[in-house]
């Protein structure tokens, strides 16, 4: 393996987390104005369909499109060649496991964004179609609990990144990356919250043998909304869904590349390290 990543990697990935940012910044402005003003959020799907009605919609879920598909390129190279130096032990390999998951999820989000270019109408809930699709295999509803409860690991390791700040590790120093790092921390909590619902539904789906109990991003944010002052959670968490989005845009412009950037680059996690050691004027210097 080489110890150097291809300069390829670098703007498909960037051109992934722009694609990611755009998809948060929709489907989180839609339920934030849902929550303000009343009504139902929409799923990822119809939330874009509705770009398609707006100027240079097409145009622009074209981008989205070919963007997710260069994410899921970039998470596929990535765990292949171990791009971010997460290494060979059990931790590790869970780690490239779980990207090229991400990356799979991506890409068929992609998938179907372009049909949503293509024909004009959303897809519906794609989480209750993979889950009626799932159930019709062998041990169908089992294989749905499975990827329930992963999917519920997904969300907490969301929110435990947010948390714990290790997404500083990756995101290079610069005046806005720092302004905005409250916005990042805040973004991956609340996505956290989000996938771990879902994961939650997709497990039920599987216990009562109903693909109608799964549900995507939408029906997420509406078992939110049900809840006591679940309008005011809902546009909480809804503003939240924005913040990932504008994490994920942070990450398309500052995020480093261990393998290609080396370990002397200044990320937000190395500032931090040195200033508390008291170091950190001297590597200014």
């Amino acid at each position: 393996m080489s110890d150097k990543a291809p300069a390829w990697v670098v703007p498909v990935m960037r051109a992934g987390y722009a694609a990611r940012g755009a998809v948060y910044l929709v489907v989180g402005g839609l339920a934030l104005t849902a929550a303000i003003y009343g009504g139902a959020a929409q799923g990822t799907t119809d939330a874009l369909a509705d770009l398609r009605g707006r100027a240079w919609g097409v145009p622009l879920l074209w981008a989205i499109a070919a963007g997710l598909v260069a994410y899921m390129v970039w998470r596929f190279v990535d765990a292949w060649l171990d791009l971010e130096c997460h290494g060979t032990d059990a931790k590790g390999l869970v780690a490239r496991a779980g990207q090229i998951v991400t990356g799979i999820i991506h890409g068929a989000i992609g998938g179907s964004v372009a049909l949503t270019a293509m024909r004009g109408s959303g897809g519906g809930d794609g989480t209750q179609s993979v889950t009626q699709k799932l159930m019709q295999m062998p041990w169908g509803p089992w294989l749905v609990m499975a990827v329930g409860l992963i999917t519920v690991g997904a969300g907490i390791y969301y929110a435990h990144k947010g948390i714990s700040e290790s997404y500083k590790d990756h995101i290079r120093v610069t005046p806005l990356a720092r302004r905005l790092d409250p916005v990042m921390k805040a973004g991956l909590v609340a996505e956290g919250i989000v996938i771990v619902i879902i994961g939650l539904l997709v497990t039920y789906a599987g216990l009562t043998n109903d693909p109608g109990e799964a549900g995507g991003v939408g029906a997420a944010l509406g078992e939110i909304r049900a809840v006591a002052f679940g309008r005011v959670l809902m546009g909480a968490v809804a503003a939240g869904l924005v913040a990932f989005g504008i994490e994920n845009l942070v990450e398309a412009v500052y995020r480093v590349v261990p393998r290609r950037s080396g370990p002397d680059v200044m990320t937000l996690a190395r500032r931090a390290r040195l200033k508390a050691e008291g170091k950190l004027q001297q590597a200014a210097a």
